[in-house]
């Protein structure tokens, strides 16, 4: 957690800039990149800054994953984090509420109240949200429940949506650490070219 503090007030100084935007992401151990050898350089916020600074754009990217969060964790924490300006906010979270069988809904209304908290802190900030999907031992009824509450948000609120995360990583033993869970580095850059396939065109 302090890293992460760090790493924000390190950017949140540099977001000053003359003509510079805000790209901030918003979630969990996914978005931190847990597990890299460095997530500074290697968690897929880090590709997408480099893929935005290829393409000549005044964007600058802040990583505010935080290992372990949870939905309800998530939203204790977004007031703090919106005490920065935010020109684009990309919200990744809800896989941990997947794996410890929380109640969708309860998913559902935490990302709703989030969403809405970003709407009257930044009312000009763009939103976009994350699809990821729970794991299959907790039953297919558990799993369609979860995995529909991120396309009912996204239509709800009219959002751009990524439908998952980790489309093409998810179950590839090679492009991700031996958890089965979190990418490695091949598998982040994978991830950055889902997310930056939906971002490009906005930025």
């Amino acid at each position: 957690m302090r890293f992460l503090l760090l790493w924000l007030a390190v950017g949140a100084v540099d977001l000053c800039a003359a003509g510079e935007k805000t790209l901030l992401f918003f979630g969990d151990s996914l978005t931190a990149g847990y597990g890299l050898e460095d997530p500074v350089t290697d968690a897929f916020p880090a590709v997408v800054q480099r893929k935005i600074d290829e393409a000549g754009r005044l964007w600058r990217v802040v990583n505010a994953g935080l290992s372990g969060e949870t939905s309800a964790g998530g939203l204790r924490r977004v007031d703090w984090i919106l005490r920065q300006r935010v020109d684009l906010f990309v919200l990744e979270l809800g896989g941990n509420d997947g794996l410890r069988g929380l109640p969708p809904e309860t998913t559902r209304a935490n990302l709703q109240a989030i969403i809405d908290r970003v709407r009257e802190k930044c009312p000009a900030a763009k939103i976009v949200l994350a699809g990821i999907a729970a794991p299959p031992n907790l039953g297919a009824d558990y799993t369609r429940a979860f995995a529909a509450v991120f396309p009912q948000l996204a239509e709800k609120n009219h959002l751009p949506f990524i439908p998952f995360l980790l489309e093409g990583v998810a179950g590839r033993p090679e492009l991700n650490q031996p958890d089965g869970i979190h990418p490695n580095a091949k598998g982040h850059a994978m991830v950055a070219e889902t997310v930056w396939s939906l971002l490009k065109s906005g930025l």
